[in-house]
C-alpha cells in the first residue's frame, strides 16, 4: 500500500510540473511584452521663436545646411503635438550626416526657456557638435558673439579616464538653447570625427539630457527602446564645474546608441541635487521642448510596449499623416521619465 501511495505521490507531481511550465511561461509572456528596437536616432529636434533667424545662425555659423522647409497643420498634426490648433513651420538642417529639426510654432505660441536655466536643470538637453579644430570654432564663435554658457573651452583631466583628453565647450543659440562643441582626442569617439575633411564643424555625436535618475532613465531607452550603453563615466573636478558652470558638479554619465544615428547621453548630477524638474505644464511649444526622434519598424508594436509600462503620452495614440512631408508616415510623442519629448516615428 505505502509502495504504491508513493508511486501515485510521484505520477501527480510529474503532471503538475508537466502541467504548470506552459502556464507559467504564458502568465510570463503576457508580462513581458517583446522588445521594440530603436532602429536609429533619425533626428534631434527643437522649437524656435523666430525661424529666419535660427536659420541664419545655424548656417552661418554652425555651417549646418538647410534640406528642407515646410509648413504643416490639420488635425494630425495637433493630435500628433498634443496641442489644438496647431500649425507649424518645420525646417531640417543637415550637418554631416545628422540632422537638426527647427520648429516654429505660428500658432500656438509657447513660453521662452527660462532665463535662469542651469545646466543641472532637468529640461536641460543640448546637442555636441564634433569640431575639428577646438581652437578655431571658438574663435568663430566669438567672432558671431554668441553667449558663453562654460567660462571657456574645457581639457577634461587624465584621472577621468572615459573622458580624459576631450575638449568641450557650452554656448547658446539666439533662444538660449545650450549647445556644445566637441573635439575627441586620437583613440576616442566615433572613427568617422577623426577622418580627415577639412571642414571645422563635422556633424551631430549625441544630445545630452539632464536625468533625475540614471536607472529609471535606462528602463524606458534600453529596455523599452532598445538602446544599448557604449560607455558609462563620473566626471568631477574644476574642469567639469567649469564646463557646465555649476559649482561642485560631479556627473553620472551614460552614454547610449541606437542601431545608428546620434547618441543619448544621460546626466544625472550627483552633485548638486538641487536642478529642478521640468516646469509645470510644460508643452511641445515651449521652447525647452526638445525632441529626439527614434525611427521604428513598427510604431504600433513600440506603443503597445511603452503602454505597458505606463509611459506618459502626450499624442493621444500612434497617428497616420497624410504624407511623409515630415519624413514618417506614423508616429506618436511620450515622454520619458524626466519629462524630455522622444517621438517614435514609422517610415
Amino acid at each position: 500500500m505505502r509502495c504504491f501511495k508513493s508511486i501515485r505521490r510521484t505520477l501527480v507531481a510529474a503532471w503538475l510540473a508537466i502541467a504548470l511550465v506552459p502556464v507559467a511561461s504564458i502568465v510570463n509572456a503576457q508580462q513581458t511584452p517583446p522588445l521594440p528596437e530603436a532602429n536609429r536616432v533619425a533626428e534631434i529636434g527643437m522649437v524656435v521663436s523666430d525661424m529666419d533667424r535660427a536659420v541664419e545662425f545655424y548656417s552661418q555659423v554652425l555651417t549646418f545646411e538647410k534640406s528642407s522647409d515646410v509648413e504643416v497643420y490639420g488635425s494630425e498634426y495637433e493630435h500628433l503635438e498634443g496641442l489644438f490648433g496647431s500649425r507649424m513651420r518645420i525646417v531640417r538642417m543637415r550637418l554631416g550626416n545628422e540632422v537638426l529639426e527647427l520648429t516654429e510654432f505660428l500658432a500656438p505660441q509657447g513660453r521662452p526657456i527660462p532665463v535662469d536655466s542651469r545646466s543641472n536643470d532637468r529640461w536641460f538637453q543640448h546637442i555636441a557638435i564634433i569640431t575639428s579644430d577646438m581652437g578655431g570654432a571658438y574663435n568663430v564663435l566669438r567672432e558671431h558673439k554668441v553667449k558663453h554658457a562654460s567660462t571657456a573651452p574645457q581639457l577634461l583631466p587624465s584621472y577621468i579616464t572615459n573622458a580624459a583628453g576631450i575638449r568641450a565647450f557650452y554656448f547658446r543659440d539666439p533662444d538660449n538653447h545650450f549647445l556644445e562643441i566637441l573635439q575627441f582626442p586620437p583613440g576616442k569617439g566615433d572613427p568617422k570625427w577623426h577622418a580627415a575633411s577639412g571642414k571645422l564643424f563635422l556633424g551631430i555625436d549625441h544630445t545630452a539630457i539632464v536625468v533625475a535618475d540614471t536607472n529609471a532613465s535606462l528602463k524606458f531607452y534600453r529596455d523599452r527602446l532598445g538602446m544599448h550603453i557604449v560607455g558609462e563615466s563620473e566626471n568631477y573636478g574644476t574642469e567639469q564645474e567649469h564646463l557646465n558652470n555649476v559649482f561642485g558638479a560631479r556627473l553620472r554619465i551614460t552614454s547610449l546608441h541606437a542601431a545608428a544615428g546620434p547618441g543619448v547621453e544621460l546626466l544625472e548630477y550627483l552633485a548638486p541635487r538641487d536642478g529642478r524638474p521640468m516646469p509645470s505644464g510644460s508643452a511641445t511649444d515651449d521652447l525647452w521642448a526638445w525632441q529626439t526622434t527614434m525611427s521604428v519598424t513598427s510604431a504600433a508594436a513600440v506603443e503597445r510596449s511603452l503602454h505597458s509600462e505606463k509611459t506618459n503620452f502626450v499624442s493621444s495614440a500612434t497617428v497616420v499623416l497624410p504624407d511623409a512631408t515630415l519624413g514618417f508616415i506614423r508616429g506618436f510623442l511620450v515622454r520619458d521619465p524626466d519629462g524630455h519629448l522622444v517621438r517614435i516615428a514609422q517610415p
